[in-house]
């Protein structure tokens, strides 16, 4: 499994409508794509105009594999919903889960 990790900047005033949009545009497509797992909005509530996004994909060659035609209509698309909004994107990261065969986590015990 791989992890799309994107923090964003958004007014907080915004948020609602970004994660909104977001929905009907990125995750209705991206939904759509093979090895697309699921996504996530994570707020901080240390940082008001803060929201991170999680977007689970099955293996990094299936994310790659999606067109960079397809990604910039779906991010065309988004900035025109978005209008003037105040929103930036701050930071693209990329994990990877790795299984470690030798070791055993077990949960703790009540």
């Amino acid at each position: 499994m791989v992890i799309e990790w994107l923090r964003f900047r958004v007014d907080p005033d915004r948020q609602d409508y970004f994660v909104e949009q977001d929905l009907a545009h990125w995750t209705e497509a991206l939904a759509q794509q093979p090895g697309f797992m699921g996504k996530e909005v994570w707020t901080n509530p240390a940082i008001a105009d803060e929201l991170i996004l999680v977007i689970r994909w099955h293996s990094q060659e299936q994310w790659k594999a999606i067109s960079p035609t397809f990604l910039a209509a779906i991010a065309a698309n988004f900035r025109q919903a978005m209008g003037e909004a105040d929103y930036s994107m701050l930071e693209s990261s990329e994990y990877h889960l790795h299984r470690f065969p030798h070791v055993h986590v077990s949960a703790p015990k009540p």
